[in-house]
């Protein structure tokens, strides 16, 4: 009895000290297959689908259905994780789903084979199909990470690290999504450019699942080791987190941050072409810039010392970056196109600090009720696949709607896409910002890692 005691103080000092370089990286490792495919989701789905003959409108429908789906999932997922656990199990079950179905997100219309019809409708509910599929397992796989962090350990700055471990190979991810892109269009120039969009879709799951692999290695269950569990000896309710005004404002800052980062994805290729007349492979070395920056910067933020206080600060500073980098979006000019290589570099800051400390917040909102943080990251999941889905749907199917090309002046000289890429992102850091001002986050003490990621 005397020796039980004794190993639960014992435990809890183990489960508070830092974390090391290892555990750390390999937890980041994790969320590639999903980053990967979710690049490939943003960047090239709606150009495949209108390649295949689908209008704008009926391949943001495929889009929003997915969103839906990944959205809705996510509600459901979350509480089945905090009440059965197991976190490495389900992220291997989701990864599997992830794997296969996105395969047929980018294959030939399954439906329309086996009822030897080419109608559009039909390849647009088969379509949908498969990408609801494709983002119930990439809300699982979601789901089911993020919600470790915070039982893998109590320390807050290695919370964060693994936060900015996991965006810094999110930035790989996206790296590597363009560089098997490049490589595809220059070895497959003989092929149609439907079967380029899928052999990068092969590609991409096959590097992703290789980094699974690697998670399921080198990453600990954490309910079979940490004392997560016994911090309270029941489930926490949904109510418990209604109550409280800071689960609606880190919400609505999760919300914003990833409409920055999701739409903009969404319009950049098109804006660089199509509005400022870049060269075709700007569409490949301006995103490449982007993801450098903020893998740069999301190392760097493994060393700082974090405070309630600081993340605030951070957040807002990347949110003003974004506000001055959506201004010169919109007002530069064809002629000068080459300062969106230097807009660029501030977009790419601006998404790694916007990310890393709206993900932490979620952290610092989680504290010691580990017993519903799978439920509070599945929620503000939801409301962040929601979101985007529709701003999305309602961009791509204005333009379709209203035949107008992405050249075309829209209101006030701009168009659909400039406005998409500049303004959208704009607004939404504005208010993130202003949110996160008015936020109270509780404070507490940070600890450095207990070695640096890439010493």
């Amino acid at each position: 009895m005397v020796k039980m005691m004794d190993t639960e103080p014992s435990n809890e000092l183990q489960w508070d000290e830092p974390l090391g370089r290892v555990p750390i990286l390999s937890y980041g490792s994790g969320h590639m297959l999903n980053d990967i495919t979710s690049s490939c989701w943003f960047t090239y789905l709606l150009v495949f689908l209108t390649d295949l003959g689908l209008s704008p409108r009926d391949a943001a429908v495929v889009m929003l259905s997915g969103q839906l789906a990944d959205g809705f999932a996510t509600i459901f997922v979350g509480e089945l994780i905090d009440r059965f656990g197991h976190f490495k199990l389900w992220h291997a079950g989701g990864s599997i789903l992830v794997a296969i179905s996105f395969s047929s997100v980018f294959g030939s219309c399954l439906p329309c084979k086996l009822t030897g019809t080419n109608s559009t409708t039909l390849e647009t509910v088969g379509y949908s199909t498969f990408a609801a599929i494709f983002n119930v397992g990439w809300a699982v796989t979601q789901v089911a990470h993020m919600s470790m962090v915070n039982c893998m350990t109590s320390n807050p700055t290695s919370r964060v690290a693994l936060v900015s471990c996991r965006n810094a190979f999110t930035m790989i991810a996206n790296l590597s999504l363009y560089g098997i892109a490049l490589l595809m269009f220059s070895l497959l120039q003989s092929v149609s450019v439907i079967v380029q969009y899928r052999w990068i879709a092969y590609a991409s799951i096959s590097l992703g699942s290789c980094f699974v692999a690697v998670f399921l290695i080198g990453t600990k269950e954490p309910g079979l080791n940490q004392s997560c569990q016994n911090k309270s000896l029941s489930r926490i309710s949904w109510a418990h987190w209604f109550k409280k005004v800071l689960y609606f404002q880190v919400a609505l800052v999760y919300m914003f941050t990833r409409l920055v980062t999701n739409v903009s994805q969404a319009f950049l290729a098109f804006y660089v072409i199509n509005d400022l007349g870049m060269h075709q492979s700007s569409k490949a070395l301006v995103p490449a810039i982007i993801y450098v920056c903020s893998l740069m910067v999301s190392v760097m933020l493994q060393e700082t010392r974090w405070s309630s206080w600081r993340l605030k600060t951070y957040f807002s500073a990347g949110a003003m970056l974004w506000i001055l980098s959506g201004v010169g979006i919109i007002l530069l000019p064809s002629r000068m196109h080459n300062l969106m290589y230097a807009l660029s570099i501030t977009i790419g800051a601006a998404n790694a600090l916007m990310t890393v400390t709206s993900i932490s917040m979620e952290g610092v909102l989680v504290g010691e009720d580990l017993n519903g943080c799978a439920f509070v990251y599945g929620s503000l999941s939801f409301v962040d696949k929601v979101s985007c889905g529709i701003a999305l749907y309602i961009l791509e199917s204005y333009q379709g709607s209203t035949k107008i090309s992405a050249n075309q002046d829209l209101a006030y000289g701009y168009s659909v896409t400039r406005l998409g890429l500049g303004l959208v992102p704009a607004v939404c850091s504005l208010l993130s910002a202003i949110v996160a001002y008015t936020m109270d986050l509780p404070d507490t003490r940070r600890r450095p890692l207990l070695a640096p990621l890439l010493a």
